[in-house]
């Protein structure tokens, strides 16, 4: 069910309230329709995406590897208490337990769970615990750092302020080899401008 004509009209509702009239302004006069689709698209389409699915038909490993990591995957997202964006990368690891996904498959996960109103410390989990959950890894972890326009804008003294989360769960939580991996990778990753 699209809820592009009710995010259309919130739009509209807001520029009102601040003021603004999108049929007498040339400027504002699409941004109704515009903000609604990227909204849906950008921010929204993750609530449509099943970490299950995406995680579903792996590959059997005849020999898995210790650990795959698969780092400076890039996704944006937006703040549920101010809304306003925050973007950054995800390094993501798991240990395999016989079931192996495409690396594509990775980058989709962060997707699912970055691609809705959400904080950054929770995706940050909910991309680990669905790696073990839906993969059936013996352990996950993923390590994300973003820039909050939340925390940038408000006061310039922070624009350069990054954010970084990391989440570890099952055998990862006693892996400090990998974990410190993941850091390290984030460190050197930079932060998305």
């Amino acid at each position: 069910m699209s809820t592009e004509p009710a995010l259309r009209a919130a739009v509209e509702a807001l520029l009102r309230a601040a003021g603004r009239d999108p049929a007498r302004d040339p400027d504002l006069g699409e941004t109704p329709r515009r903000v609604a689709e990227l909204w849906q698209k950008e921010f929204l389409s993750g609530y449509q995406m099943d970490p299950a699915a995406i995680l579903g038909d792996p590959v059997l490993g005849e020999a898995d590897p210790d650990v795959v990591v698969v780092g400076g995957l890039r996704f944006h997202s937006m703040c549920p208490h101010h809304l306003l964006p925050y973007r950054g990368v995800a390094h993501v690891a798991y240990l395999p337990d016989g079931k192996l996904v495409g690396f594509g498959r990775l980058a989709e996960l962060v997707d699912c769970f970055t691609k809705r109103l959400t904080l950054q410390e929770r995706a940050t989990h909910q991309i680990a615990d669905a790696l073990c959950r839906h993969l059936g890894a013996r352990g996950a972890g993923c390590v994300i750092e973003a820039e909050q326009l939340c925390l940038a804008l408000p006061d310039e003294k922070h624009d350069q302020s990054g954010v970084v989360t990391s989440a570890f769960v099952g055998e990862m939580r006693e892996r400090p080899d990998i974990k410190a991996r993941l850091l390290e990778a984030a460190k050197l990753g930079g932060r998305a401008r």
